[in-house]
């Protein structure tokens, strides 16, 4: 035999070999840590998404503005984080990143206090109006698909059209809902509005708040919904025939089956709301309605590319917060 063929040969038992190995060290791995190995190469695509993105901001965040220039200075540490804390730095900012006093004026200023106003307003009220929908569309009833459709529509419309929607019924001298000093509207008669709502902080969170009600209803529905065609209808038959009332057969097996999807549901929901910049912008501006987005997007205009990199990793690190209370939150409903 050649000395070309024995290394031929000795080259590929050694791949051999290699195979076998690898074949079997993976057949003694137990279902938990196969399913890890195929989801390791998911996992790696996702870090460099995902986590890639967010230590560039960190480090950006890390160097002090250059002001009037597209570029960071000198490192700094931490400093920006304790002068955005601490509100030394809100001199700089087009709004506070926290309350300057315990008014309402002054919470309604601050782009993290009308974020958290906001989601928690928002979210509670689509959860709520978005499952009395689901119970509704669940039932079997002449024209519902029509109605399917009428709640969904909404869902539908882009964000852009939706704003300058509610920006035009809100507008003074054009808007139903709003009047003026000589002919005000019902609204405003009743102390709900002043008569330029939306160059008012607390009227146009109200108003965006509703808006975003307005659409993003429909989605919570869905969701729930499709939770809901899950249910075995026997469940119910067998209940029914036990004698269980409405109320009971609701209590007793449907909020307990649907309980995580609505978890899901609000766990998406929230981490939208948090992120809320396009509607506040169409409907009333950042100017007058600051939120955390609003406050990254307006300070990375300004070229305070290390505020707007600090506060956005804030934003970050507070939907992480709320994700892992929701995460607790299913998983002890998983394991109740």
């Amino acid at each position: 035999m050649s000395t070309d063929q024995q290394t031929g040969d000795l080259s590929g038992g050694t791949r051999s070999g290699v195979y076998a190995n690898t074949v079997r060290w993976m057949e003694n791995l137990s279902e938990t840590q196969y399913a890890y190995l195929l989801l390791t190469p998911a996992l790696l695509l996702l870090a460099v998404i995902a986590f890639w993105p967010l230590i560039s901001t960190f480090r950006l965040s890390l160097f002090a503005d250059s002001l009037g220039a597209a570029s960071v200075g000198e490192f700094v540490g931490l400093d920006n984080y304790v002068a955005i804390i601490t509100g030394q730095r809100t001199a700089l900012l087009p709004s506070p990143f926290l309350p300057e006093a315990l008014t309402v004026q002054a919470l309604f200023n601050s782009a993290l206090a009308v974020t958290i106003v906001f989601t928690i307003i928002s979210v509670s009220f689509e959860t709520v109006i978005g499952f009395v929908q689901a119970l509704i569309l669940d039932q079997e009833f002449q024209g519902r698909r029509w109605v399917r459709v009428a709640i969904i529509l909404p869902w539908a419309i882009p964000i852009v059209v939706q704003g300058m929607i509610f920006f035009l019924m809100f507008q003074p001298n054009v808007g139903f809902l709003v009047g003026t000093a000589e002919n005000p509207s019902f609204l405003n008669q009743l102390g709900l509005l002043s008569v330029t709502p939306l160059a008012n902080a607390q009227d146009a969170t109200m108003i965006v708040i509703v808006a975003d009600i307005w659409k993003t209803t429909a989605f919570m529905a869905l969701l729930i919904l499709a939770g809901m065609q899950s249910i075995d209808r026997s469940l119910f038959d067998v209940a029914k025939v036990a004698g269980a009332s409405p109320w009971q057969r609701f209590k007793y097996i449907t909020l307990p089956i649907i309980l995580p999807t609505v978890l899901v549901a609000m766990l998406f929901r929230t981490i939208q709301a948090m992120r809320i910049y396009g509607l506040i912008e169409t409907v009333a501006g950042c100017t007058t309605v600051p939120s955390l987005s609003c406050l990254v997007v307006t300070t990375f205009n300004n070229r305070l590319l290390g505020s707007s990199a600090t506060i956005a990793f804030i934003t970050a690190a507070v939907i992480g917060v709320v994700v892992s209370v929701y995460i607790v939150g299913y998983a002890r409903g998983e394991l109740s």
